[in-house]
């Protein structure tokens, strides 16, 4: 929308919060507070200023979004004074719509209607109807029509009974606003300007207070504490499953399902219980998630299974993979079409190639591994000399015997064979076996220890 200038109060320290961190820099999802309301702000506004306080410096430090603008709010004098400290650099002739930097799941479907009432009437409030209405300002109204907005402390009896109660988002005519902000004063309980009270001033100006009325108690709801702040993301997190399996994913239980950061997916995908989405994610179709996986930064290919309990990272999975039990892949780790990671394997920095298998309880780093090779159970790549990394190559067809280790640099040939039990320091020929072991002897004269 044209001329629409967001402002974000995120002035406050938060300390019901127990953190060095300042309240907005708190994370929900991926995200701190601040981005999510951020986010809506940005796709609906042509300017975005954020009224900053505590921990300034280190909020403006995380953000780190050239195109916001900053203002400082030195003493807090209330939200009046807050939102009167982004005016200066404000035209009249624009619509100015206050949000706040703690409020993190506001729809923008619901701000877009806030902003057309706005235009229409010059004013424009966002209130909610609570069954517990304590702690929050009342919505006076005569004839249906918004009067004034009581904040509790100065409430009577009858004004406290009211079930409607004022968000604190509005959407307000620029010019307007800041002749009411002018007129401000701290004649109240808090001895604080009231952002609030311009709402009755506008109506003693013969103006009518357009009304939205907020249809989710969850998209108005501040974080004052880790209690909220987790309440919060359980909301997410449900709204979050919900339109995911509109769009076709398969989640056994949504209750027990997080994702913090986007997953896209093909048809017939299916998801177990405790499995964690972080970054950008991709799925195939027809791909298994199994129980209790943390997927992050993952491209998966169709027909892919993930056994339960194994950790993927900036990795690709091709298709028709299997992956674990138990296994963990590291970033840039490339798994083809059709292989086989299985249980307590770790794979890093490395290439498998297609239809090839790493069954169980190997290490495999920096490696380029060809098609249709074959590692015993407990081969290990040894890539590191303590100092630097090492690569290991091993070609099409090669059977690794168990228990052996790969000493890079080193290359094992095509379709090459090496014996179990191997340290193998040098390269290994194409199509012939290799092995290194000690004669095998008995001890004729050894005894078993007792226990003493």
């Amino acid at each position: 929308m044209n001329n629409i200038n967001a402002i974000i109060l995120a002035a406050g320290k938060g300390t019901r919060m127990n953190s060095t961190k300042p309240k907005v820099l708190q994370t929900l999802s991926d995200k701190t507070l601040l981005e999510h309301v951020l986010i809506q702000a940005q796709q609906l506004c042509s300017k975005v200023y954020v009224v900053y306080g505590f921990g300034g410096e280190q909020v403006q430090q995380t953000i780190n979004d050239a195109s916001i603008n900053w203002v400082e709010q030195v003493e807090q004098l209330g939200t009046g004074h807050a939102v009167a400290q982004a005016m200066p650099q404000i035209d009249d002739d624009s619509i100015s719509l206050i949000l706040y930097g703690d409020v993190p799941l506001i729809e923008q479907s619901t701000l877009k209607k806030l902003i057309a009432h706005a235009q229409e009437s010059g004013v424009a409030l966002l209130s909610i109807i609570l069954e517990n209405p304590t702690g929050y300002g009342r919505i006076l109204r005569k004839n249906d029509q918004i009067q004034a907005i009581i904040e509790q402390k100065d409430a009577n009896n009858d004004q406290i009974s009211i079930s409607e109660v004022n968000t604190g988002i509005m959407a307000v005519n620029s010019g307007l606003l800041r002749t009411y902000l002018g007129a401000l004063n701290t004649d109240n309980a808090q001895s604080e300007f009231y952002l609030t009270d311009i709402i009755a001033m506008a109506v003693k100006d013969g103006r009518t207070v357009a009304s939205v009325i907020a249809e989710n108690e969850f998209e108005v709801a501040g974080v004052n504490d880790k209690v909220q702040l987790a309440e919060l993301e359980r909301i997410f997190q449900k709204n979050q499953a919900n339109q995911l399996m509109q769009q076709g994913l398969t989640l056994k239980d949504p209750t027990r399902f997080d994702c913090r950061g986007s997953l896209n997916f093909g048809q017939d995908c299916e998801i177990d219980v405790n499995v964690l989405i972080e970054g950008n994610v991709s799925l195939g179709n027809n791909t298994i998630i199994a129980s209790n996986c943390i997927i992050k930064n993952a491209k998966i290919g169709n027909n892919v299974v993930i056994f339960p309990n194994s950790v993927i990272e900036d990795a690709t999975i091709g298709e028709g993979a299997s992956i674990g039990p138990f296994a963990r892949i590291r970033p840039a780790a490339n798994i083809g079409e059709n292989a086989k990671i299985g249980n307590f394997v770790e794979v890093k920095k490395s290439t498998i190639g297609k239809g090839s298998k790493v069954s169980h309880l190997s290490y495999v780093g920096d490696t380029t591994m060809g098609e249709g090779v074959n590692i015993g159970a407990g081969v290990i790549t040894c890539n590191y000399d303590g100092i630097n990394k090492y690569q290991t190559i091993i070609e099409d067809g090669a059977f690794i015997g168990s228990d052996s280790q790969l000493i890079a640099p080193v290359k094992i040939g095509k379709n090459a064979v090496i014996g179990a039990g191997s340290t193998i320091t040098k390269d290994a020929p194409d199509s012939q076996l290799s092995l290194s072991r000690a004669k095998q002897a008995t001890l004729k004269n050894w005894k078993k220890p007792t226990k003493k």
